[in-house]
């Protein structure tokens, strides 16, 4: 660890928890992002076996995709550039590679944004700028990210771990597993978290990719599965 390191300021780490948390009222609580289709179709079903999914998820998916938009979305933001958030956003719904996984990032980007415009911590130019896109999920948490006192992979941590608690979450329901076995999965992606940052952050924009042929096979059988509980 850096010794010169400054702390993050208290308001700044409570913002950056509060928009981890499955609390945060933009329905990511309600998507299994394909994992509900490979509990039925490709034998997701141990805490092992899951675990190893939602790893390689985390490695192959959210690094090189969600996690590097991000890095790219706040910068952008905090500099009033919204010609390159406008290209980020376009990329996020280019790649999405099934009619759910898009729907997701649009509905959870709506619902962010007008948590956004109660919560008073952004300008209502870009509040209004992110609406005109229409947002997607990961931009519009770089927006509500960027006014806070917080660097960038501070920001991509917070994203990173909501989107494991509610992935491991879903294995909960899914598989199911019980919660010792959620907690340990929760700890290796907690562990893993650190090089998955790191990787989105070096990145760059030509290096970007959404390339998960299983994970895109799942999902658009999902769309058509007898019996479910998420969107997604």
């Amino acid at each position: 660890m850096n010794a010169t390191a400054q702390p993050l300021p208290a308001a700044s780490l409570l913002q950056l928890i509060w928009l981890a948390s499955p609390a945060l009222p933009v329905g990511g609580f309600s998507y299994s992002e394909g994992l509900e289709t490979a509990v039925e179709s490709a034998g997701v079903a141990t805490e092992s076996i899951a675990s190893d999914w939602l790893s390689d998820q985390l490695r192959l998916g959210l690094a090189r995709g969600d996690l590097a938009v991000i890095a790219r979305a706040i910068p952008a933001w905090r500099a009033g550039d919204l010609e390159a958030v406008r290209a980020l956003n376009n990329w996020v719904l280019q790649t999405r590679e099934t009619s759910e996984l898009r729907a997701q990032a649009e509905q959870m980007g709506r619902s962010l944004l007008e948590w956004l415009r109660n919560h008073h911590s952004v300008s209502d130019v870009h509040i209004d700028a992110c609406a005109m896109l229409p947002p997607t999920y990961p931009v519009t948490f770089a927006l509500a990210a960027s006014p806070l006192a917080a660097g960038v992979p501070d920001c991509l941590t917070a994203y990173a771990f909501g989107w494991a608690e509610n992935m491991v979450q879903a294995a909960l329901k899914s598989v199911p597993l019980g919660q010792s076995a959620g907690q340990r999965i929760l700890a290796r992606l907690a562990a893993e978290i650190p090089d998955a940052i790191t990787t989105a952050m070096a990145l760059e924009d030509h290096e970007r990719q959404a390339f998960s042929p299983m994970l895109a096979i799942l999902s658009s059988q999902h769309e058509t599965q007898y019996s479910r509980l998420f969107r997604s």
